[in-house]
């Protein structure tokens, strides 16, 4: 595994793994689409990573699937990475074992949890089901559990997006890697999903409240474990 592309929708996530792995701005790497392209040589491996860039109008990150999607398809088709990594913050669920500050590796496979299309067929093609690495035999060497992703377009969830999670075993709600988890199946390229819990959906809290209150702990244990995928070459071991 020689080439690994971290793909990361904030440049707020993105900063510190940009500063550890001496991850250098490609400039203009994608003309005047918004995603920004980073890469460096480090550990015997070349690191990219690729943020959604930032929307003009409000000077806000880009986040949601269609970002996403337009990240993962221009870093695939540029770098053509033998690994995609998909780094970000998360909802999780006190009823799974979920606490602020915990970081999941995705298990199993990605799914979506807000699309509703009840023919035969459909129905599994939007959920998606969507394959990543086995992470099992490197969850004992880092301080990570495992865990579905299942993604939305809303940072909020309703009664049906709720009912979907169940059905698909959802346990981390966030909004990009059931994209970046489908670009990468088209490629056939390897998916590892890192998420940090910043809000517990079920806790009867606000969801912005709790993002912005743990948003810095969230990416600092989100960093500590890219960091260690990375130095102690535990991607090699997926």
């Amino acid at each position: 595994m020689k080439k690994v592309c971290f793909i990361v929708a904030m440049q707020g996530e993105a900063k510190p793994l940009i500063r550890h792995f001496g991850l250098h701005h490609i400039e203009g790497c994608f003309g005047s689409l918004p995603p920004q392209a980073y890469r460096a040589s480090y550990a015997g491996k070349e690191i990219f990573l690729v943020t959604n860039g930032i929307e003009q109008e409000t000077g806000l990150d880009y986040i949601g699937c269609e970002a996403a999607v337009l990240s993962a398809h221009l870093a695939v088709s540029s770098f053509s990475p033998d690994l995609i990594i998909n780094a970000g913050t998360a909802g999780g669920f006190v009823s799974k074992g979920a606490e602020i500050g915990d970081v999941y590796l995705s298990n199993k496979y990605v799914v979506f949890h807000d699309r509703r299309v009840p023919i035969p067929g459909w129905d599994k093609m939007g959920q998606g089901y969507l394959p990543c690495v086995d992470p099992l035999n490197i969850i004992s060497e880092i301080n990570a559990k495992s865990g579905v992703c299942t993604s939305g377009s809303s940072l909020d969830i309703t009664g049906d997006d709720l009912e979907q999670m169940k059905q698909t075993g959802g346990e981390v709600k966030d909004m990009e890697a059931g994209a970046v988890a489908w670009v990468a199946s088209l490629y056939n390229i390897p998916l590892l999903c890192v998420k940090a819990i910043t809000d517990l959906v079920d806790a009867g809290h606000s969801t912005p409240e709790q993002f912005n209150d743990n948003f810095l702990l969230a990416t600092q244990r989100l960093d500590d474990v890219c960091f260690r995928l990375i130095d102690e070459k535990l991607v090699d071991k997926l």
